[in-house]
């Protein structure tokens, strides 16, 4: 009765512009009609908007989000490798998860049209990793709003499934770092990695590397940890040399 009545509300009650759009962008999403459309408010309301007159922000749905998405993707990894150690497991995991990942999921899903916050304050406090958050936070509503077996089937089948080669991310060296190293010592070039920035949010810290070569800045990467950062950093260094010089051959 409850899954109708949603139904007959989605279609029959007058809503105002932007809340057809998050309508649609749920539907789209998840493939259902949402049961409280205020939690995917909530979730798409990040906290850079901060005045005493916004709603809450998404921080919370967030850190639930995190938490289901790393259980999810942790569940569907073993399940599909039964054969792969916990290396394997715990490196494909990472890649998938990372912040530059959800960064680029949460566009293609066109997450970044309905995301709300003040494009000024973001660009001042320098994050650039709203999007991957806001889609963390969109888990978790999801999570809150449907239960998680059906939070993990969109997980694994419409996002990782239509979004992600899995096929691709195994095969493929992402060992960034490593790459523009070996690169570096092959062509006799000088690179460093200077740590820019470390900041600290309510629940954890964002890293800021930039990697200098001959005395100029060519990247930078954020991420939660140095590691995540670093890699970050080398691949938009490595993307770079490639549009100069030609495809990276290791």
């Amino acid at each position: 009765m409850g899954r109708i009545l949603n139904i007959i509300k989605f279609f029959f009650i007058k809503k105002d512009a932007a809340t057809q759009q998050l309508l649609t962008f749920v539907r789209t999403v998840t493939g259902r009609i949402p049961s409280n459309i205020s939690l995917y408010k909530i979730a798409l309301q990040h906290s850079f908007t901060k005045d005493k007159e916004d709603p809450p922000s998404n921080e919370r749905l967030e850190f639930l989000g995190d938490a289901v998405l790393s259980l999810a993707v942790a569940d569907f990894l073993f399940k599909k490798y039964p054969l792969k150690e916990e290396g394997f497991l715990t490196e494909i995991r990472s890649r998938l998860v990372n912040r530059s990942a959800l960064n680029e999921l949460a566009r293609k899903i066109h997450l970044d049209k309905v995301l709300h916050y003040r494009s000024n304050v973001v660009k001042r406090a320098g994050s650039r990793n709203i999007y991957g958050n806001a889609l963390e936070a969109l888990i978790g509503a999801i999570y809150l709003d449907h239960g998680y077996e059906h939070c993990k089937k969109i997980i694994t089948e419409r996002l990782i499934g239509n979004y992600i080669s899995l096929k691709d991310l195994v095969e493929n060296d992402q060992n960034f770092k490593s790459k523009i190293i070996k690169w570096a010592h092959k062509n006799h070039v000088q690179i460093f990695f200077n740590l820019l920035s470390e900041k600290e949010y309510n629940r954890y810290r964002e890293f800021t590397i930039q990697i200098r070569m001959e005395n100029k800045v060519i990247a930078e990467g954020t991420g939660r940890t140095k590691k995540n950062a670093e890699q970050m950093a080398a691949q938009q260094a490595l993307q770079q040399i490639e549009e100069k010089w030609g495809k990276f051959v290791d």
